[in-house]
């Protein structure tokens, strides 16, 4: 089959489609035919080896072997099952998260059947439900579970118009909040038409000055900070970041010390929100932004085009161009 690999960390160009063989499913596992995955920021971190403490899991000097295909977010069809598999059979289509265990950029990929999978939305494409697959769960992990955003909370969303922005301004909505968007001049009328309140242009106005405004500060890029953004929150705000270590301590401290908080998690395991997605995307509650698509053997191309750090929602790489 063709897989993207790198063998070690770098810029886009690290990354090649070889052959490697067919994985073996397992008792437990099915086999996807991959028609559709993403190149995200996060697996553009892990292609340069970034941050460098996370070489500790990545590999020290060079990606470990099983890190070597990157790949968080998949669609495709049930290729085959393992002998204890009644969840999923043959044919199924399919949508879900690899999580740690990445290998998405290539032609099959083997999966726990217990993992972040479930049967693909109807009526959307596989570049779709690819799509739809991490930027929808984590906002919605991070706003309705973490923060516990309410009717008439008013919601800030930092990186508006990435993968996760884009959703977390229509799930902020649904969850009844006023929702204010934090983006570029050229994304305004996009994230207006997601379902904004009101746009802020990062590049003219700075939201921190806006004192005592907000009750949650959701930053999707990791462009801000607690810091930075304490004085925009109401007495008892939560700011929200999506990453960053240095989070993990002052959500600690902050819990202590009680008022305005940090609050963190880790949105790995799918398995929860993964079908509330799927029935907000079939009923047209949701809406998939895709910037570009590239086919596999252009794949270097998506991770240079997701470098930029300026995608709109998110980059699809179609490995079955059925779309």
């Amino acid at each position: 089959m063709r897989a993207a690999v790198h063998t070690r960390f770098g810029p886009p160009d690290v990354v090649r489609v070889v052959e490697t063989p067919v994985p073996v499913p397992r008792a437990t596992d099915v086999l996807i035919k991959v028609h559709a995955t993403t190149v995200t920021s996060a697996e553009c971190t892990m292609r340069r080896g970034e941050p460098r403490w996370g070489r500790v899991i990545l590999g020290l000097r060079k990606p470990r072997r099983g890190l070597r295909t990157l790949g968080l977010e998949v669609a495709g069809v049930v290729e085959s099952v393992g002998s204890a598999v009644r969840r999923f059979a043959p044919g199924d289509e399919v949508f879900g998260f690899t999580g740690f265990a990445v290998g998405g950029h290539a032609e099959y990929l083997r999966m726990p059947a217990t993992g972040s999978l479930t049967l693909k939305p109807i009526g959307l494409s596989f570049a779709q439900s690819a799509a739809a697959v991490d930027g929808a769960t984590t906002a919605l992990f991070f706003l309705r579970d973490k923060a516990k955003v309410i009717p008439g909370d008013h919601v800030l969303v930092n990186g508006a118009s990435g993968s996760i922005g884009t959703y977390a301004v229509q799930l902020a909505k649904r969850l009844g909040a006023r929702v204010t968007a934090v983006c570029g001049p050229s994304n305004v009328d996009l994230v207006r038409s997601l379902g904004a309140d009101a746009v802020i242009d990062y590049t003219t106005t700075d939201f921190t000055a806006n004192h005592d405004t907000y009750d949650v500060v959701f930053d999707a890029v990791g462009k801000s900070s607690f810091q930075a953004s304490r004085a925009a929150l109401k007495r008892r705000g939560k700011y929200v970041p999506t990453t960053g270590l240095t989070n993990n301590v002052w959500s600690l401290w902050t819990s202590v010390r009680g008022g305005k908080r940090v609050v963190t998690g880790m949105s790995v395991n799918k398995s929860a929100t993964l079908p509330v997605i799927k029935e907000l995307l079939e009923t047209g509650k949701l809406r998939v932004v895709i910037d570009k698509t590239y086919p596999l053997v252009d794949i270097a191309e998506a991770h240079r085009h997701a470098d930029t750090g300026h995608k709109r929602g998110n980059v699809v790489v179609l490995v079955v161009d059925d779309q």
